[in-house]
C-alpha cells in the first residue's frame, strides 16, 4: 500500500494515537505507583514514630532514654535504610544503630507539639531519605523540655519498586498495544468495507451487470451513492438521446441514398457507365458510413446492459453462412465450421451478427476457395480465416487508422472492419489480425487482455487499437 491509501493513513494514524496514549499512560501509571509506594512508606514511618514516642523516657538524672525502640530489625543493621533519631534542646541526641556514626540533618523548623512533619533530606551514603518527625514535650528532671523524634527511610526502595513496576508495565502495555493495533486494523477494514462494496458496485455498473449502485449502504456513504446514481441516470439519458439523434440522422440519409441508387440505374440505362459507377461508389461509401453509425449507436446502448447476455455461436454462424452463400462471390467457396462444443459469446445477437457478418463478407470477397470459422467453448475467442492474399503485416496496424481515406487502405481493409472494431470496443473486446494457416488473413475477436491472444495469434499478430 502506498501513502495515498486511505486504509494505510487510517491505520498509521490509529497506531500513532495508540503509541502516544500508551506512552502517556505508562508514564502516568509509573508516577502514580511511585507516589503510592512513597505514601505507603510514609504510613509505615508514622507507625514507627508512634512506637518510638511511646518508648521515650527519662532516667533519674533527667537524661533521655529509649526504653522500647521500634521492633524492626533493620534499625539495628548499619546503613540498612531505616533509621530513627531522638534529640532535645539541650544537645542530647539518641539514634538507631543503623545510623552508625552519622546523624540525621533535620531541617531547622519548629513544628508545633504533636504536629507531624515530613521532609526529604540527604542521608548516609548520599541517599535520599523520607523523614517523619514530631515534636513532643517531656519532663526531664525538674523541667519540661521539647523533644524532636524522627524516623527516616531510604527512598531508593521507591525508585527500585517503580523501576520494576515500569518494566512489568512496559511488557503489559506492549501486549495491549498489539491487541489495540489488531483491533484498529479490523476496525478500519470494517469501516472501509462500504467503500469496497461501492467499488465493486461501480465495476458492476461499468461491466453492465447492474444499472445503479446498491442503495443499502451506511448513512455516511448514501449521499455519494445517490449522486452517482443520479449521474448514471443523466448519462444514460444523454446516451439515449445521442442514439436517437444518430439513428434519426442515419435513417434520414437512407432515403437520399435510395434516390441516388435509382438515379444510378437510370444513368446505366442511358449508357453513362463511368458517371453511374462514380456515383454508385460514393453512395456505397455513404451507406457504409450510415451502417457504421447505426451499429455504433446500437452497440453503445446494448453494451451498457450486457450482463447476462449470451448468444449461441453455432446457429448464428450457420444462419450467416446460409445468407452469404446466396451471393455470387460466396457460391464458389467452401465454408467450414470448426467448433469444439457449443460455444456462446457474451455479445448481443444483433451486434455479434454485425461483427461476424462483416468478417465473413470480407473473407468471402478475398478467399480463393475456403473460409474457416473456429471457436472453442472453453476459450472466449472466435477466428475467421481465408485462403486469399491476406494483408501485409506492415498494413495491419493501419486498417483502422482514423483520417485515412478508404481508397488509401490495403486490399481487403474496408469500412466493415471499422464497424467490427467499434462494436467490439463497446463490449470490451478487440479485433486481432494475423496470418492464417490457409495462407490468407486470420481475424480473431477476443476479450481485451485475454490470454487467448497469445494462443490464437502468432508473433506477427497486431491488435488494432
Amino acid at each position: 500500500m502506498s501513502w495515498g491509501s486511505l486504509r494505510l493513513r487510517l491505520v498509521a494514524g490509529g497506531l500513532g494515537a495508540i503509541l502516544i496514549a500508551l506512552t502517556i499512560a505508562g508514564a502516568g501509571l509509573t508516577l502514580l505507583f511511585e507516589r503510592h509506594v512513597a505514601r505507603t512508606i510514609g504510613d509505615d514511618l508514622d507507625v514507627y514514630l508512634k512506637q518510638l514516642v511511646a518508648g521515650i523516657d527519662a532516667d533519674a538524672q533527667g537524661r533521655l532514654v529509649v526504653g522500647r525502640p521500634p521492633a524492626d530489625p533493620r534499625f539495628d543493621d548499619p546503613l540498612s535504610g531505616l533509621y530513627w533519631q531522638v534529640s532535645d534542646d539541650g544537645g542530647q541526641v539518641l539514634r538507631s544503630r543503623s545510623l552508625w556514626d552519622t546523624a540525621l540533618d533535620l531541617p531547622r523548623d519548629e513544628p508545633s507539639p504533636g504536629e507531624l512533619h515530613r521532609h526529604v533530606i540527604p542521608g548516609p551514603a548520599n541517599a535520599q531519605l523520607l523523614v517523619s518527625e514530631r515534636r513532643v514535650l517531656l519532663t526531664l528532671g525538674d523541667r519540661r523540655a521539647p523533644v524532636r523524634v524522627a524516623v527516616a527511610a531510604d527512598l531508593a526502595r521507591v525508585s527500585a519498586a517503580a523501576s520494576h513496576f515500569a518494566r512489568d508495565l512496559t511488557l503489559a502495555l506492549g501486549v495491549l498495544g498489539l491487541v489495540l493495533a489488531a483491533a484498529t486494523s479490523i476496525q478500519v477494514g470494517l469501516g472501509l468495507r462500504p467503500l469496497d462494496a461501492l467499488r465493486r458496485g461501480v465495476a458492476d455498473v461499468r461491466s453492465g451487470q447492474r444499472k445503479h449502485l446498491p442503495v443499502e449502504v451506511p448513512t455516511e456513504v448514501k449521499p455519494l451513492v445517490e449522486e452517482v446514481n443520479s449521474l448514471i441516470d443523466a448519462q444514460e439519458g444523454e446516451i439515449e438521446r445521442s442514439r436517437r439523434r444518430a439513428a434519426d440522422l442515419a435513417h434520414g440519409l437512407k432515403t437520399p441514398l435510395a434516390a441516388l441508387a435509382a438515379d444510378v440505374a437510370l444513368l446505366r440505362q442511358r449508357g453513362e457507365q463511368e458517371v453511374a459507377q462514380a456515383i454508385e461508389a460514393v453512395g456505397e461509401t455513404m451507406s457504409r458510413h450510415v451502417d457504421r453509425e447505426l451499429a455504433r449507436a446500437r452497440a453503445r446502448g446494448t453494451a451498457r446492459l450486457r450482463g447476462g447476455i449470451s448468444t449461441p455461436l453455432r446457429p448464428l454462424v450457420q444462419s450467416l453462412i446460409m445468407t452469404l452463400a446466396r451471393t455470387p462471390a460466396a457460391q464458389r467457396l467452401d465454408f467450414k465450421i470448426c467448433m469444439t462444443g457449443e460455444p456462446s459469446v457474451p455479445l448481443d445477437r444483433t451486434d455479434l451478427a454485425e461483427v461476424l457478418g462483416n468478417l465473413l463478407e470480407n473473407a468471402a470477397r478475398h478467399a480463393k476457395s475456403e473460409v474457416r470459422i473456429g471457436a472453442d467453448a472453453a476459450k472466449p475467442a472466435i477466428t475467421v480465416e481465408d485462403d486469399g492474399p491476406g494483408i501485409a503485416p506492415a498494413e495491419r496496424s493501419r486498417v483502422l487508422e482514423r483520417g485515412v481515406r478508404l481508397d488509401q487502405r490495403g486490399e481487403g481493409a474496408g469500412l466493415g472492419l471499422a464497424i467490427v472494431q467499434d462494436v467490439l470496443n463497446a463490449y470490451g473486446w478487440q479485433l486481432i489480425l494475423a496470418e492464417s494457416e490457409l495462407g490468407g488473413l486470420k481475424a480473431v475477436i477476443a476479450p481485451e487482455g485475454s490470454g487467448d491472444r497469445i494462443a490464437v495469434a502468432d508473433r506477427r499478430t497486431q491488435p488494432l487499437a
